[in-house]
């Protein structure tokens, strides 16, 4: 069932969830479906600022320009459908949920506001959470991460956010006491069928089928085992050396991460793999999860049950003992690569660091080494010095 002509609809996110698959085909359709009577909120892939703006306790009148902003097109778009997307959404408080919902709903059209949450298995987004925080600096291993959020009371760290944005029905719960239930649609991932929830959003908003088409990936795939644990490696390396969190972003975040997902990965490297308490932990979870959703009152577009499904066949976990020590020549040339071309961005803008302690010793057992040969406990020593040679050279 399409919306109504002049309806504001928002999808929330949360992520993980194929938001980043749907942003980029409404990104490349946006003119198309202009003509289709759909405006495509912002200029960008995803209205991520407005969303930041709005779910901000108590912003300044600049840190809300976005919102107004996005507010202000949403005027524009008169009786068109305004569609907005943006995981971001569902960072919100109940009270900046309601604060959207009410500010939205004064400038758009007759028909209201209507929000959209799409769904995933519980069990899918763990291992795939976990490895976006370990982009953004995480040091803790996936199973001390996992005893946190599912063994240890009030499981707000190390990461504190992630509860809030992926028990799911309390998420539906706080977005459906801002526009009402029937305000409201869930819509849960075919992981079988990844085009299916594209004929969802344009059933949504009234689009032939098949306007929306999957765009080349981007840039948000999922690491392998031994990428991670480089990754987890320098995270601890520069947490030690008291690297700010901006810093470590620009080098970490802009640089070696970006080279590390253009690496394409044997089919036979490991990946990452959830133990088995935590699956049945996760299980549990999901289970009630699936049970408020169905409660909540809000439409379920998709199978619901396929939230708490398990797997017929669950993959072998990696022990301890498996984890790679050493990582293959190409993801550690990615990895060189995309530290020595931030780190020189960044002293291009600055005052170059004092050189490093010469360690002859650790310099003639390592640096003389082909990369492939290097483990990943010593790597990081080594793409520093290489970086350090190169912005002077």
């Amino acid at each position: 069932m399409p919306t109504p002509p002049g309806t504001r609809l928002l999808h929330i996110g949360p992520h993980k969830t194929g938001t980043t698959a749907l942003q980029a085909a409404f990104h490349q359709a946006r003119d198309t479906l202009r003509e289709h009577g759909v405006v495509y909120a912002g200029p960008g892939r995803q209205a991520k600022d407005p969303a930041v703006a709005i779910a901000r306790k108590d912003p300044t009148a600049a840190e809300r320009e976005p919102w107004e902003a996005f507010c202000r097109e949403a005027a524009e778009a008169g009786d068109l459908r305004f569609f907005a997307s943006s995981e971001f959404f569902a960072t919100a408080s109940a009270d900046a949920a309601r604060r959207a919902v009410k500010e939205l709903a004064g400038v758009g059209g007759a028909s209201g506001v209507h929000v959209v949450v799409t769904l995933r298995p519980l069990r899918k987004i763990m291992p795939s959470h976990w490895q976006q925080y370990v982009k953004h600096g995480l040091c803790e291993s996936y199973e001390t991460w996992l005893d946190a959020m599912l063994r240890k009371p009030p499981y707000e760290e190390p990461t504190p956010d992630f509860w809030h944005l992926q028990r799911h029905d309390e998420l539906i719960e706080r977005w459906a006491a801002a526009a009402g239930p029937e305000n409201v649609t869930a819509v849960v991932v075919d992981e079988a069928r990844p085009l299916w929830q594209f004929r969802v959003f344009e059933q949504l908003l009234d689009l032939p089928e098949e306007v929306l088409q999957p765009q080349e990936s981007g840039g948000n795939s999922s690491l392998t085992q031994s990428e991670v644990e480089l990754l987890l490696q320098l995270n601890r390396k520069l947490r030690d050396r008291n690297w700010s969190t901006w810093r470590q972003g620009k080098v970490i975040r802009e640089g070696v991460v970006p080279r590390l997902q253009s690496y394409e990965p044997a089919p036979d490297e490991p990946r990452i793999t959830t133990p088995e308490w935590a699956e049945t932990a996760v299980a549990e979870v999901a289970e009630r999860v699936a049970a408020g959703i169905a409660a909540s009152g809000v439409r379920v577009v998709g199978d619901l049950a396929a939230l708490s499904r398990r797997p017929a066949t669950p993959a072998e976990p990696v022990t301890p003992t498996e984890i790679p020590t050493e990582i293959p020549t190409e993801v550690a040339t990615e990895a060189v690569l995309g530290g020595i071309l931030a780190s020189a961005a960044l002293a291009a803008k600055a005052s170059p660091p004092a050189p490093a302690p010469e360690v002859p010793e650790a310099r003639g057992a390592l640096e003389d080494r082909p990369v492939r040969n290097v483990p990943v406990k010593d790597l990081v020593r080594v793409v520093a010095r290489r970086a350090v040679r190169r912005m002077r050279g």
